[in-house]
C-alpha cells in the first residue's frame, strides 16, 4: 500500500499551479542552451544509467502520457481517483514543481539544453508563486511587521473548529519584512503557494471566477486530526461566492464579522528542493557556457522569503513562547511545517506568520549552504546570509538530536503545544526549549510514520556531506546509513523491500550541545514495500553517500535498489507498482465535521452541510473512470488496487539514475578543479622540515586561496602560489600538530578540494604495535563544558585481540578539581560496552593531569586482524563547568575526521601499544 497519504496544516488557507514543455527533437535546442548540438554519437555513448534518466524523461514529457496539463503544469498523478495529500489526481502541489525544476535541471546536464529548465522556472512563476493580482500590493503593502497577524488557537479535532480569534493574545514582531521590501522593491511574497486545482475541478475559478484554470485552493485547515479525507476544500480567493453567507470562512475561524480575503500557504521543503534544484543548475550549466543566471537570482530570491519559515507562528519567542518575541527571538532557524500570508480583497489589510512546528523532514541543509555558502546565491537582504548560516548549523543539530540509538531520525519539536503555547508536561525533552514531538503537526497517520521522510530528508543532508565533507553530517549519515542497510532486504528471487511504516517509543535526550546516543529513543519497521519514488530517494542518499564517504556497499545497495526498480516496475508510462488501498472506503464511510449551523454549497451545487460525507461534496468522482472499480471493491468488502504513475515519483527514479551516472558512470574519477599530490607528510624533526607542493589542475576553475577549518591562511606568509604550483611553507607546517591536518583548497563558486598534511617527529620514538588509534574531537570549542573525544580503534596486528584486555587514554587538565561522568554516545561493539574510568595524573605534564582511561566489557568480544571499532565519548563535570581544551595534550584541534593519532594512547593487557604519553 503506497503510505504517502501525509498532510500539510496552516492557520491560514492554502493553493498552486504549473507547466509543460514538448519533448524537444534530438539535435534541435533553444538559445538558452548556448546552441549546444546533442549529437548522435553523444547519445549512443550513454552509459546505461543516464540512459534511464534519458527514458524516464521522454516519458514523463510525452504529451500523450498525461503528465501535464494542457497549461504545461505537472499533475499529482497521471491517474484521478487518488486520494494522499492533494484528494483528486489532478490536482497538484509545489512538491511536484519542485521536482520538475529539478528534472530539466538534471536534463540540462545531459544534454546541454536548459530550456526545459528555463520553462519549469516561468511555469512555477506564472502559476504555483501567487502573481500581483493574487495578491494585490494594495492589500500588502498595508502589513504591519509590528502587528503581523491576529492569534487563533489550534484544536486537536476537527469538530472544535471553527477557532474563535483572540485580538489579545500576545503577537511579536516580524524583523525581516523591512529587510525583503528594501532588497526587492516589492510587497508581495515570492513564495510557491503548496496546492493548485490544475484543471478546476472543484470550479472555484482563479480570483473566484468560477471557470478559470487553474485555481488556488486549500484543504486542511482544522488540527492534527484532520486527514484529508475529513478536509473541506476551499478557494484561497474567498469572494463569499462559494460556500455559505461567509464563504468558507465561519468553518475555520471564529470571528464578529468576516471580510472577502485572499489567503496562502507554502510548503518550506518544496521552495528549499526547488533551491537546491537551482544549485546544481547553475554548476552544470557552466559545463556548455550557458547563462542561467536569471533563474538563480529567482531562487535566490525564493529563500530570502523562504526565511518566514523559521520563525514561530506567532513570532512568539523560541523557549519562551507565552511571550511575544521583538524579532530574532523568535526564530527557531529551521524549515518548519510552513508559512503564510493574506490580506483584503476589498479593503486594504494583510497579515503573515510562520509555523511552530518543526519536522525533521523539511530540513534541507544543502539548501541552507547553497544560501549562505555560494555567491552567486547569496541573498539580497542584510541578514539572509547570516540567517541561513545560522539555520545550516541549527539543522544539522537538529537531526542529532532525533537520531534514534538505531540510526533513523525521529519526529521534530514545537514552540507551541497543542497549536495552543500550552506548559509542555514535565519530563519532556527539548531542543533550544521547543518539545519533543514524535509526530509534528498530524496525527492520520502520523506524519513521521512514513518512511519516505526518512529518505527524502537524508538525501539532502547526504548531499551536503558529499560537497563538503562535514563531519556531523558524515556521523548523522555513517550511523542512517547502517541502519538502512539492516531494514532494506534484497531478496533472493530479485525483488526488494524497504520500509513502509515505522512507530517510535521513548524520546530524545535535552539537546545540551552534542549528541548523546538516545539510548531511550528507538524506531521500529512496522510494514514494508516497494514504494518507488522513496526507493529513488533512498538510492539517491545511498549515492551521495558512498561516493563521499568511499562506502562501497551503500553505492552497491543503492545500485541493486535501481536495478531491480528497473527491472520489475518498468512500464509503458514509466515505473509503477500496483497498490491495495484499504484506506478507500473512507470513500464511502467518512463523515466530515461540518457544524449545525453552517449550510452551503460548493461550486458544482454539492450541499456542505452536518452530517455529509466524504463523496458528497466530490460528487464529481461518481464521474470518474474508475469509479465503477473503486463501487465494485467496497460493495464486495475488497481493497481495490490500482497503479500509479505520480509525478515526483517518477522524477526521484529518474533523478536517482541520473546521480548514479554523475557520481559512478560519467568520468568517475575525473573532478571539476583537481591538486596533485593531494597529500603529503611532514617531519617536525630538526633538519628533516621541508615545505609541500601540489599543482593544481583548474579545468575552467580560478584558485582562490587556502584555508584550515574557518581559517585563512596567508598568502605568501603561509602559502605561496607560482602559476599553478601551491607550496606550503615549512614555516607554517611546524605549527601544525602531529597527526593529519586537512587543508581546503578553495576555487571559484564555491568548490573545494581537500589537501591532507600527515605531521610526525621522527625525534620522538612513536610505539607502534598491535593496534593504532584514530581520532579527533566532536567539539572543537577553545572552552566547552563537555569533551567529545571519538576513538576509531585498529587491530593492526595478525591475530585476533580480546577487547577486554585493551585500554585507551585520553590526557587533558581538569581546569578546577570537580567529580566528572562519562557517557559512551555510540559505539560499533555497543554503548553498554564501553567503560570510561578518571584518574589523576600523579605527575602533571604538559597539557595534562588527568587522563580518561576508556576500557571494554567482555561482552565487547574481540577484534579481529584487521578490523576497527569506533567509539563516540563524551565527558563532563558534573556541575557543568567548562573546560578549556585549546592546550590539552591529546586534543586534535583542527582535525574533523578519523587521522592518525598518536598523542591518545593504547595499551594492551597494561603495556603501551600505541602513541606517545606525555
Amino acid at each position: 500500500m503506497q503510505k504517502r497519504i501525509y498532510k500539510r496544516v496552516a492557520a491560514a488557507i492554502m493553493t498552486a499551479a504549473m507547466v509543460v514543455t514538448l519533448v524537444p527533437q534530438v539535435g534541435k535546442t533553444s538559445a538558452l542552451a548556448g546552441e549546444t548540438e546533442q549529437s548522435l554519437e553523444a547519445v549512443a555513448a550513454r552509459g546505461t544509467y543516464e540512459q534511464r534518466f534519458m527514458d524516464l524523461w521522454s516519458d514523463i514529457k510525452n504529451p500523450k502520457n498525461g503528465y501535464f496539463s494542457p497549461k504545461g503544469i505537472p499533475y499529482h498523478s497521471i491517474e484521478t481517483m487518488i486520494v494522499e495529500a492533494p484528494d483528486y489526481g489532478h490536482v497538484t502541489t509545489s512538491e511536484a514543481m519542485s521536482y520538475y525544476i529539478w528534472l530539466e535541471a538534471m536534463y540540462g546536464k545531459f544534454t546541454g539544453d536548459f530550456s526545459g529548465y528555463g520553462t519549469a522556472w516561468n511555469v512555477t512563476e506564472k502559476y504555483m508563486i501567487p502573481t500581483d493580482a493574487d495578491q494585490p500590493p494594495t492589500s500588502m503593502s498595508k502589513y504591519t511587521p509590528s502587528k503581523p497577524a491576529t492569534y487563533a488557537p489550534e484544536y486537536q479535532d476537527p469538530s472544535q473548529y471553527p477557532a474563535k480569534l483572540d485580538t489579545g493574545a500576545p503577537v511579536g514582531s516580524d524583523p525581516i519584512w523591512s529587510q525583503l521590501v528594501a532588497a526587492y522593491g516589492r510587497n508581495t511574497i515570492y513564495g510557491m503557494h503548496w496546492l493548485l486545482d490544475v484543471d478546476n475541478w472543484y470550479g472555484f475559478g482563479s480570483r473566484g471566477d468560477g471557470t478559470t484554470a487553474p485555481s488556488y485552493i486549500n484543504t486542511f485547515q482544522r488540527g492534527e486530526q484532520e486527514s484529508t479525507w475529513e478536509t473541506i476544500p476551499q478557494p484561497c480567493w474567498d469572494a463569499m461566492k462559494y460556500g455559505g453567507p461567509n464563504g468558507f470562512l465561519d468553518l475555520f475561524t471564529g470571528d464578529s464579522s468576516y471580510a472577502q480575503q485572499f489567503k496562502y500557504t507554502d510548503a518550506p521543503d518544496a521552495d528549499a528542493r526547488a533551491i537546491q534544484a537551482a544549485y546544481w543548475a547553475s554548476e552544470w550549466a557552466k559545463d556548455y557556457n550557458v547563462n542561467i543566471d536569471t533563474y538563480s537570482s529567482k531562487a535566490t530570491m525564493m529563500g530570502d522569503y523562504l526565511r518566514y519559515s523559521m520563525f514561530d507562528k506567532y513570532f512568539r519567542k523560541i523557549g519562551n513562547s507565552t511571550v511575544a518575541g521583538t524579532g530574532y527571538d523568535a526564530s527557531h532557524y529551521l524549515l518548519s511545517w510552513y508559512y503564510a500570508w493574506g490580506g483584503g480583497i476589498t479593503a486594504d489589510w494583510a497579515w503573515i506568520i510562520g509555523s511552530s512546528h518543526n519536522h525533521f523532514g523539511y530540513q534541507n541543509p544543502m539548501a541552507a549552504w547553497i544560501l549562505s555558502q555560494n555567491s552567486k546565491f547569496k541573498p539580497k537582504t542584510t541578514n539572509g546570509q547570516a540567517d541561513w548560516a545560522t539555520s545550516l548549523n541549527r539543522q544539522l543539530e537538529f537531526y542529532q538530536w532525533l537520531q534514534s540509538s538505531e540510526g533513523a531520525i525521529a519526529g521534530g519539536a514545537s514552540n507551541s503545544r497543542n497549536g495552543r503555547y500550552e506548559a509542555w508536561p514535565a519530563g519532556t525533552a527539548t531542543f533550544y526549549g521547543m518539545g519533543y514531538e514524535e509526530n509534528p503537526v498530524y496525527k492520520d497517520p502520523g506524519s513521521n510514520t512514513w518512511f519516505g521522510f526518512q529518505a527524502w530528508s537524508m538525501q539532502r543532508v547526504a548531499e551536503y556531506y558529499y560537497k563538503t565533507k562535514d563531519v556531523k553530517a558524515k556521523q548523522i549519515l555513517d550511523k542512517w546509513v547502517a541502519w538502512v542497510k539492516s531494514v532494506v532486504v534484497l531478496k533472493a528471487d530479485g525483488t526488494f523491500t524497504i520500509p513502509s511504516t515505522l512507530s517510535w517509543s521513548g524520546q530524545p535526550d535535552t539537546w545540551t550541545g552534542s549528541y548523546t546516543g538516545n539510548p531511550k529513543l528507538h524506531v521500529t519497521v512496522v510494514d514494508s514495500g516497494t514504494d518507488l519514488g522513496v526507493t529513488g530517494s533512498l538510492a539517491n542518499a545511498l549515492l551521495f553517500y558512498s561516493k563521499a564517504a568511499n562506502d562501497e556497499s551503500a553505492k552497491n545497495l543503492a545500485k541493486e535498489l535501481l536495478d531491480r526498480v528497473w527491472k520489475l516496475y518498468r512500464d509503458d508510462k514509466g515505473v509503477a507498482v500496483p497498490e491495495a488501498r484499504a484506506d478507500y472506503k473512507r470513500f464511502f464511510e467518512q463523515t466530515l465535521y461540518v457544524p449545525s449551523t453552517f449550510i452551503g454549497k460548493m461550486p458544482n451545487g454539492d450541499v456542505i452541510k452536518s452530517g455529509i460525507k466524504f463523496l458528497d461534496i466530490r460528487s464529481k468522482y461518481l464521474q470518474d473512470p474508475s469509479y465503477a472499480k473503486l463501487l465494485d471493491a467496497y460493495k464486495n468488502n475488497k481493497s481495490p488496487e490500482f497503479t500509479y504513475h505520480r509525478f515526483w515519483a517518477q522524477c526521484d527514479v529518474a533523478i536517482a539514475n541520473g546521480v548514479y551516472a554523475l557520481l559512478y558512470e560519467s568520468n568517475p574519477n575525473v573532478d571539476y578543479a583537481n591538486i596533485n599530490p593531494t597529500n603529503g607528510t611532514f617531519d617536525k624533526a630538526v633538519g628533516k622540515q621541508a615545505d609541500l607542493s601540489t599543482t593544481l589542475s583548474m579545468q575552467g576553475y580560478t584558485f582562490a586561496n587556502l584555508s584550515k577549518g574557518t581559517t585563512a591562511l596567508r598568502l605568501n606568509t603561509d602559502y605561496t602560489v607560482n602559476g599553478n604550483t601551491v607550496v606550503l611553507k615549512k614555516e607554517f607546517l611546524s605549527t601544525l600538530p602531529l597527526g593529519d591536518t586537512t587543508i581546503t583548497f578553495n576555487f571559484s563558486n564555491s568548490y573545494t578540494k581537500p589537501f591532507v598534511v600527515t605531521v610526525v617527529d621522527t625525534t620522538v620514538v612513536v610505539v607502534a604495535g598491535d593496534v593504532k588509534i584514530q581520532m579527533f574531537n566532536g567539539n572543537t570549542s577553545a572552552t566547552t563544558n563537555g569533551i567529545a573525544p571519538r576513538f576509531y580503534l585498529v587491530n593492526t596486528g595478525s591475530n585476533s585481540i580480546n577487547l577486554s584486555d585493551v585500554k585507551l587514554r585520553y590526557y587533558y587538565t581538569i581546569d578546577g578539581e570537580k567529580s566528572q561522568n562519562f557517557w559512551c554516545d555510540w559505539s560499533t561493539i555497543g554503548s553498554g560496552n564501553v567503560t570510561g574510568t578518571f584518574l589523576k595524573m600523579a605527575t602533571p605534564k604538559a597539557g595534562a593531569d588527568y587522563y580518561l582511561e576508556i576500557g571494554f566489557t567482555s561482552g565487547a568480544g574481540s577484534l579481529n586482524a584487521g578490523q576497527g571499532i569506533e567509539v563516540q565519548g563524551r565527558f563532563a563535570k558534573t556541575d557543568w563547568s567548562n573546560y578549556t581544551q585549546t592546550g590539552d595534550y591529546s586534543f586534535n584541534s583542527s582535525g574533523n575526521s578519523y587521522v592518525d593519532w598518536n598523542k591518545a594512547t593504547a595499551y594492551i593487557t597494561g603495556k603501551l601499544n600505541w602513541g606517545i604519553e606525555p
